[in-house]
């Protein structure tokens, strides 16, 4: 039985201007010690599907319209707010994407750290600042007995995103979800806490959800990738057949667009147009209007397509013009 089971998950956000279907009955598992990536362009629908299962969204104007989120046996979407307190920050934890607005400027790393602790696990005074200079040391901050009364602004980009980590690993959940940890961070950075998110998965055997835009950072770190487009998974696979056999034209052309495939002084290729507006939702394939990688003519305009298994442990959405090979 998987860790983390999502059954066609269907949040909308009920705006003046209309219904933004953000996410579609999005439907995946995470299986214990597990990395899964979740890929696509901004608006993709990644993060709102992972902050839908920790009731993170703003209700209203945000709605879970449909859909289970089963965690060791409990339904996330349907548990109570108090029950989802519980497991939130303990048996689930977060990085968020950038940990200058994620920390609390006003207060020291010290109270940050040991808040979840207090909170969860009833620990406070010597033993929790104890277990947060030791979370600190883990992740590789310097001098943390010194580090640790510091506050946020005192630290570097690469450093806060390393207090980040520690704060979500300190009281040693099953699953942590990763949003865009690296995306404000240089490039020797990035690999460094890249490096240190797999380092800590492996020791305390904990599920990783990893979202991202960039393939390349899941060639890194993810054993599976959901390559997510307008609300719905375009493709899931494992990481090394996704990378070696994409399917679905949108996946290609992401492949297509990182920068390493291409050689030096050639033009980068991007993805033409922009993802669709969620508000009006296209009543076929989403993709068809900038689909280059297949033959956008075959694409549906009836129907939405229905995600299946092309190959065996290889889905994709079954669009002929988004399946087929130009």
């Amino acid at each position: 039985m998987p860790l983390l089971d999502v059954r066609h998950l269907t949040t909308r956000f009920h705006t003046r201007n209309g219904i933004v279907h953000a996410v579609e009955d999005v439907s995946f598992s995470v299986e214990a010690g597990q990395a899964l990536g979740i890929v696509g362009e901004s608006g993709s629908g990644k993060s709102v599907t992972c902050y839908s299962l920790l009731g993170l969204i703003p209700m209203p104007p945000g709605r879970i319209h449909s859909g289970q989120a089963i965690f060791d046996g409990i339904d996330l979407l349907s548990c109570g707010e108090k029950k989802l307190r519980g497991i939130r920050g303990k048996r689930i934890s977060m990085i968020f994407q950038d940990p200058m607005t994620s920390l609390n400027p006003y207060m020291r790393i010290r109270d940050q750290l040991t808040e979840p602790l207090a909170l969860h696990e009833n620990l406070h005074g010597k033993k929790a600042l104890d277990r947060a200079i030791q979370a600190l040391a883990e992740v590789g901050i310097p001098d943390p007995e010194k580090r640790i009364t510091s506050y946020p602004h005192e630290f570097s980009g690469g450093m806060r995103q390393r207090v980040m980590i520690a704060m979500a690993l300190i009281t040693r959940p099953e699953l942590l979800i990763c949003d865009e940890p690296t995306t404000a961070l240089d490039v020797t950075v990035q690999k460094q806490v890249l490096d240190l998110i797999r380092d800590r998965q492996r020791e305390l055997g904990t599920a990783v959800i990893f979202i991202t835009h960039d393939l390349e950072v899941v060639s890194q770190v993810c054993d599976h990738v959901n390559v997510m487009y307008a609300g719905r998974i375009v493709e899931s696979a494992p990481r090394e057949v996704l990378f070696r056999k994409p399917l679905h034209a949108y996946t290609r052309s992401l492949l297509q667009s990182i920068p390493a495939r291409h050689a030096k002084g050639e033009e980068l290729y991007t993805i033409p147009g922009l993802p669709p507006d969620m508000s009006r939702p296209p009543q076929g394939c989403a993709f068809k209007p900038r689909n280059r990688m297949g033959l956008a003519d075959l694409c549906l305009t009836d129907r939405i397509p229905d995600l299946a298994e092309i190959e065996p442990g290889h889905q994709a959405q079954n669009c002929p013009g988004c399946l087929a090979v130009r």
